[in-house]
């Protein structure tokens, strides 16, 4: 980190998380931080559902969660953002203290519970930018009070697919009741049925993406990779946080509910990316999230089976400069390496990660 990456950290550690997260998005509002000139390198484009990505880095769902810096992100570097996750109606989430800072673990927990302005608010900042350059996918969930979970979904495809470059369905938050169980092969195979639908009869038809949860075994990862391929669902994300704790040195904080991110989810998001892969096949999209704190470890996803990757908690502990450093990194390693496209990795370390034991 640079000495005032440094410095914006320690101002902002000295918030509590929430806090510091709210100011982060005012300084981005406000034009701040101003981010070095983003990496332009035609080995890192890639193509993916159809889309020219500029390179493969995304921030993740979860940090612009009311679409409202979506271009100030672009502009640190990011290939495209995931703004959400966005529910039909506003919802305040759950009570306070739910962000947890796991620093000597570089990790966060959180127990959010899809906090946001809901459907209308979203829709009016995407609506105020449509036209624009850039890439930004549209996170969709459901109410936690909603009698119809699947229907959100639907009013979500329905609401944003105007203005998405792709959406992304997410049932694998831990932090909204019975969410997850939204995984199971047979509601799941009703819900994937309804987004399609929806999507079909939308104003437009964006990609879209199935996003899960890290804490799954080899016999539910199975029956989703069968719903995807039947519903023909575009791609997935791996992964949502997780409700485990490996191996943390934070004990005092380790007990907290909620989902854990950053550092310690990287084996375990990035063993369920490469046995995703290998039930898919080579032409379904991922996106592979968790973890993701350096060029490395990006490009370690690609080699796992990523066609693309997405971080957020990486930068809370490394700084806004991140993007541009990994994209950088990238640059270096195909310099190194000879690479006429970062795609030639893909799959290369595919066979090591699926062996490993979940």
């Amino acid at each position: 980190m640079s000495v005032l990456d440094r410095l914006g950290q320690r101002f902002l550690f000295a918030f509590d998380p929430e806090a510091a997260h709210g100011l982060s998005i005012a300084a981005l509002k406000c034009g701040l931080p101003v981010a070095r000139r983003p990496v332009r390198d035609e080995r890192l484009k890639v193509s993916v559902c159809g889309i020219d990505f500029p390179n493969p880095l995304g921030m993740a769902a979860g940090y612009d969660k009311n679409a409202e810096v979506p271009d100030a992100l672009l502009g640190l570097g990011f290939g495209f953002t995931e703004v959400g996750t966005i529910t039909p109606l506003p919802q305040a989430g759950n009570p306070k203290p739910r962000i947890f800072r796991l620093t000597s673990d570089e990790a966060v927990i959180n127990r959010l519970g899809f906090n946001n302005e809901g459907h209308e608010a979203a829709e009016q900042r995407l609506a105020a930018r449509k036209g624009r350059a850039g890439i930004v996918g549209v996170n969709i969930g459901a109410n936690k009070d909603s009698t119809d979970r699947c229907s959100d979904y639907e009013r979500g495809v329905v609401r944003f697919a105007p203005y998405a470059s792709y959406l992304t369905v997410n049932i694998s938050s831990p932090n909204t009741p019975d969410l997850r169980n939204m995984q199971a092969r047979e509601q799941l195979g009703e819900l994937l049925s309804r987004v399609t639908a929806a999507r079909t009869a939308a104003a437009a038809q964006p990609p879209v993406f199935l996003k899960i949860a890290p804490d799954l075994v080899e016999a539910e990862l199975e029956d989703i990779a069968a719903e995807v391929t039947e519903k023909a669902i575009d791609g997935v994300i791996v992964s949502n946080t997780t409700i485990a704790r490996p191996g943390l040195r934070s004990a005092d904080l380790a007990g907290e509910t909620g989902g854990l991110s950053g550092k310690p989810l990287f084996e375990r998001s990035t063993i369920v990316l490469a046995k995703i892969r290998k039930l898919l096949g080579p032409d379904r999209a991922i996106i592979g999230v968790g973890g993701v704190d350096s060029a490395e470890t990006a490009l370690e996803k690609i080699r796992a089976g990523a066609d693309l990757v997405q971080l957020y908690t990486g930068m809370i502990y490394a700084g806004p400069a991140l993007p541009g450093r990994i994209l950088a990194g990238m640059a270096r390693f195909a310099d190194m390496q000879r690479l006429k496209s970062l795609r030639e990795l893909r799959d290369s370390s595919l066979d090591q990660w699926s062996s490993k034991p979940l």
